[in-house]
């Protein structure tokens, strides 16, 4: 507590890692439309009106013309362009901007993907070297587009960014929300401020309704705030200021080895999630944590285990007394509520002992302290401090020790007077608290007061003492005897925990320095289990995910034995990123304690632990080692996963090139001449039989289509697909498709169970005719010659399913959602069957475009394959809207 004010030597170190690098200030919003690039723009004219040389790298305006017209008067880089599957994209000119050199520089959109061949692959990155290259940059983001939120945000909207931006970004940037209240937000959306109107009416529908908007801004709100309390503690940690600083709020609860710690954990996890807060489960560990049991060990490990299994932090601080302990952390921590519990206690505990409540109460007036019952906390008739009363080997010595001065005073008596025999006795005093403890110290005192009354107080060989004055002499020696063992007994404690905390940083940093030496994930994955099994004396294996389930991929030992309940708890802690096993509270009859590591929100690999002797794998005392060393070896599993993505990143970009070139090759190639065959076809009506060229006509269209097909894929994965949506009738739809096939599903009959009152359906009619031609040219393919091809409709509980179904091989067993990737075919049969496996891609790409979804499995008989589409209720049209149509 007196050195609370000195500044942080690690938050110092990263503030002058900052010097020469720009600064980032992000404009953060909840959705598209709040103004966050006006904003930007409007804060960029007035640094460039007082004088800043400031140049925009990019700025997407969406044709917006208020927007546009703040570009005004700025110095705009051009973009830089690249070509890409035959046309050119523009992106931001990194080069020209470092070479420019401004001040500021604006670039929107930092979420943002570059085109294949920029030098980075986001945009992100790109202002991550303009900052390093000292620039001030100003950028834009929404909330759905940073990492650790992309799964919250799309649990309740249903829809998934790719786009994403690490936290760390966002952690070291300067953050300004653009904030309107939803209804402001849809009344800009109607008025086409945002969306164009087709778009605009879709959005609203889904996700700019005003119960995603309204949670999106409180996400905003909360992750900003988040943000700016993070940056104000390094701030007054670096330059060393006292105080809680309460911008937001910080729990701690202090935990203990009795029963209603439990309790403590849950009341605190209910008082945070209220208040919105972080909070923090600290164990004080004093010298009497060194006589701990079994029991109480198991009983703090499953306070700890139950603190992160409810999305809390936890801390172990060695301390001389708890009071210390929780004084240093809260202030550390910048604690603003403690929660603390009170057991029933005798008044005399008290009297002798003190009250925590009572002391942190009164020496932390900054802080909200909490007082919770404890149920079944009572200490009458609990000893304190299990062995505190010392060794037999500690007073067998001390009576040695004893014996001996008594032994050398005798024999200097002759030169030595009382006092100075008295000062004698303090050396066995001192050296017996010091070694042994302070009531073998006591204990010490109390022997050589009495040694010195028998031997040398007159009358010798008596316990009287006739001088009064040697009555306080003897009084002196014990208060002495007191004072030394009280004092040598706090530092011998101190330096026990100087030295428990010392042994814990040298195995962290000797974990890091065994770790940073590796790449390969196999090669960290076995030196992390010997490590481990090597500093707990454990037996220690790495599970990651395997198709079906979780496997093996490092051990400390070749004999490791996982049954049925072992992989049901690794598996369980695989998938809800917390503890399982012995000694937490899931799936507790396994032999193995099971730890997920976890990188952000997802999970790495598992982490077991067991000991050959049974028991808990680690003790509650270990507990905070091991979840450090967790943390570290979730970050190099990171990293090394993170250089072999890096490593193949060549690899998928030639192949992506490669396949985008056989898309443009053939195209090309094969749209020239199929244009003279369509030609040619027509001119021979007049010497050639309907059949011959009914034939050409036919085999032409389904080479256009497979053209068609090409050039569709390319336009999906460009982005490059434009809706035009309109009501259509499905029976005419399905009617004008089969037409269309009639030479394919030659030889099959084709039977249409599609009812003529079905609703409208609001559609791309060209798109759904593609799907549509696709999925009969399957059938025809796959199905048994001379069975038919049925195409069914169903609108069932407000959802409209078209299907055709086929009777053939079918598909494998499985694997039905491969069928709808680029480039894939899944044969049925060992007959050779054509294709390019581009059919059912381009069918489940236009139907995501159109908002509906694809089903694919195996006939209820399995004698064949059923296709669906989807079409969701807002797709139907309903009978007002088919009459303003």
């Amino acid at each position: 507590m007196n050195d609370d004010t000195r500044p942080s030597p690690e938050a110092l170190l990263r503030q002058a890692s900052q010097e020469g690098r720009g600064r980032l200030k992000i404009f953060l919003g909840a959705a598209p439309g709040v103004g966050k690039t006006f904003e930007m723009l409007s804060e960029g004219a007035e640094r460039r009106r007082a004088g800043v040389d400031i140049v925009i790298g990019v700025v997407e305006t969406h044709g917006r013309v208020e927007t546009a017209a703040l570009t005004r008067g700025h110095e705009i880089v051009p973009r830089k362009p690249i070509p890409y599957e035959g046309r050119t994209l523009d992106e931001m000119d990194l080069d020209a901007i470092l070479a420019r050199a401004p001040t500021l520089v604006l670039v929107d959109e930092l979420a943002h993907t570059n085109a294949p061949g920029s030098r980075h692959p986001k945009r992100y990155q790109d202002v991550e070297e303009l900052l390093a290259a000292g620039i001030d940059v100003y950028s834009t983001i929404n909330i759905q587009h940073i990492e650790s939120l992309n799964d919250v945000v799309a649990s309740f909207t249903r829809v998934r960014v790719r786009e994403t931006v690490p936290d760390s970004i966002v952690e070291a940037a300067e953050i300004e929300v653009v904030d309107i209240p939803p209804d402001e937000l849809i009344e800009r959306l109607k008025a086409g401020k945002v969306y164009l109107p087709q778009e605009a009416t879709r959005a609203l529908a889904h996700f700019f309704s005003k119960s995603n908007l309204s949670a999106l801004r409180e996400l905003a709100l909360r992750r900003a705030a988040q943000a700016v309390d993070a940056q104000m503690l390094e701030h007054v940690r670096a330059l060393g200021v006292g105080g809680t600083w309460a911008g937001g709020e910080r729990i701690v609860v202090a935990i203990s080895e009795l029963p209603g710690a439990l309790g403590l954990v849950r009341a605190t996890k209910r008082i945070a999630d209220a208040m919105h807060a972080p909070w923090t489960a600290v164990y004080i560990e004093t010298p009497r944590a060194q006589g701990f049991g079994e029991a109480e060990h198991r009983q703090l490990a499953g306070v700890f285990n139950l603190a992160t299994q409810l999305g809390g932090d936890v801390a172990t601080v060695p301390a001389a007394s708890v009071v210390d302990g929780l004084k240093t952390f809260t202030t550390e921590a910048r604690a603003t509520q403690l929660v603390v519990g009170k057991s029933t206690r005798s008044r005399w505990f008290e009297m002798r002992h003190g009250s925590v409540v009572d002391q942190m109460v009164r020496e932390t007036p900054g802080i909200a302290v909490h007082v919770l019952p404890m149920e079944g906390g009572t200490t009458r008739g609990r000893r304190r401090h299990v062995g505190g009363w010392g060794s037999k080997a500690g007073y067998a010595w001390t009576t040695a020790m004893v014996a001996g001065v008594t032994g050398v005073a005798s024999a200097l008596f002759h030169i030595l007077n009382l006092g100075n025999v008295a000062l004698l006795y303090l050396l066995p005093v001192m050296a017996a608290a010091s070694l042994f403890g302070l009531r073998t110290g006591l204990f010490a005192g109390i022997a050589s007061s009495v040694a010195y009354n028998f031997f040398f107080l007159p009358p010798t060989g008596t316990l009287t003492i006739s001088n009064p004055e040697n009555v306080i002499s003897i009084l002196v020696l014990l208060g002495i005897a007191f004072v030394t063992s009280q004092l040598t007994s706090r530092v011998r404690a101190q330096a026990d925990i100087a030295a428990a905390s010392a042994r814990t940083n040298a195995a962290l940093a000797g974990f890091l320095r065994q770790m940073t030496s590796l790449n390969e994930p196999v090669a960290l994955a076995r030196a992390i289990c010997e490590e481990i099994g090597r500093l707990f004396d454990v037996r220690a294996v790495i599970l990651v995910a395997e198709d079906p389930g979780l496997a093996v991929q490092a051990a400390n030992g070749a004999d490791y034995r996982l049954e049925t309940m072992e992989m049901a708890a690794a598996q369980w802690a695989y998938d809800n990123g917390a503890p399982a096993g012995r000694g937490s509270g899931t799936l507790a009859a396994s032999e193995w304690f099971f730890q997920p590591l976890r990188s952000g929100e997802r999970t790495l690999a598992v982490l077991g632990l067991a000991r050959d002797v049974g028991g808990d794998p680690v003790r509650s005392d270990q507990l905070p080692l091991l979840m450090s060393l967790v943390d570290q070896a979730s970050l190099v599993l990171e990293r090394a996963r993170l250089e072999v993505e890096m490593r193949d990143v060549d690899a998928v970009r030639e192949r992506d090139r490669l396949r985008q070139a056989l898309l443009s090759s053939v195209s090309h190639d094969l749209r020239t001449p199929l244009t003279s065959v369509m030609a040619a076809a027509a001119e021979l009506h007049r010497g050639v039989t309907p059949e011959l060229i009914a034939t050409i006509e036919s085999e032409a269209a389904r080479l256009n289509r497979f053209v068609g097909n090409l050039l569709d894929m390319a336009r999906v994965e460009a982005g490059a697909l434009r809706l035009r949506l309109e009501p259509t009738d499905l029976t005419d739809a399905v009617a004008g498709a089969v037409h269309d096939t009639k030479r394919v599903l030659e030889g099959h009959a084709i039977d249409l169970d599609v009812a003529p009152n079905l609703p409208l359906v609001r559609i791309d009619p060209q798109l759904l005719h593609h799907c549509l031609l696709n999925l009969l040219d399957n059938a025809g393919r796959y199905a048994d010659p001379g069975t038919p091809v049925v195409v069914r409709a169903e609108h069932r509980f407000g959802m409209l399913r078209l299907s055709v179904i086929d009777q053939g091989p079918g598909l494998p067993p499985g694997r039905e959602k491969e069928v709808f990737e680029t480039f894939r075919r899944l044969e049925g049969s060992d007959r050779a069957i054509g294709g390019t496996g581009l059919g059912l891609a381009i069918v489940k790409a236009f139907a995501e475009a159109m908002g509906m979804s694809v089903e694919a499995g195996n006939r209820e008989d399995r004698t064949g394959a059923r296709f669906s589409l989807c079409f969701p209720k807002d797709l139907l049209v309903r009978e007002t809207d088919g009459a303003n149509v």
